[in-house]
């Protein structure tokens, strides 16, 4: 039995949205009118990965709000993106929930967004491997060899087709040297 452990960190924003905008609403709603596609596409797919990677430790990193120390420095940052669907609101405090019930750790800290969050995690020296699921490319920045291996799951369109993006995958992807340079995120108190 292999005795390593491994930490499974899950972009809980990124999730829902990949879920949310996969799944048609229509058939995902209670009695009371409140949607449900994007707490049950978040459901399956955590189920999956559980079943699947079997890590040893997991925890759902969560962004708090849109104000963040970015948008302090650069008001014009997201300025472009628009709101959340109306259908949207209400389902991550639901989806919390669920993780509540599965006693899986939510993380998030004021003026972070949760990639902040699960980069800090993971550019920390440990000896355990890390692997970061989110349909954000700038996670990409986290993958390496060492000093200890750190894998990012990539959510593309859908909610359900994950692609392992591990060093030599990003290095062929993207045509980038295949020496590891580390984490390239500060070092941020989490």
């Amino acid at each position: 039995m292999d005795d390593q452990r491994r930490l499974l960190l899950i972009d809980g924003h990124s999730m829902a949205y990949r879920a949310f905008f996969a799944l048609p609403k229509e058939n995902f709603q209670t009695g009371t009118g409140q949607y449900t596609n994007a707490v049950y596409g978040f459901t399956s797919m955590l189920i999956n990965l559980l079943r699947d990677e079997k890590p040893t430790h997991v925890a759902v990193a969560f962004d708090l709000s849109r104000q963040t120390f970015r948008a302090e420095v650069y008001p014009e940052y997201k300025a472009n993106r628009s709101a959340s669907p109306d259908e949207f609101k209400g389902q991550v405090s639901l989806i919390q929930d669920v993780l509540a019930q599965l006693r899986i750790p939510v993380i998030t800290k004021e003026n972070y967004e949760a990639d902040d969050v699960m980069g800090a995690l993971t550019a920390r020296e440990t000896v355990d491997p890390v692997e970061v699921v989110s349909g954000d490319r700038d996670m990409f920045q986290v993958v390496r060899y060492k000093p200890t291996p750190a894998t990012v799951w990539y959510v593309g369109r859908g909610w359900n087709k994950v692609e392992a993006i591990g060093p030599a995958e990003l290095a062929a992807k993207y045509d980038l040297p295949t020496e590891d340079t580390g984490p390239r995120y500060a070092d941020m108190a989490v």
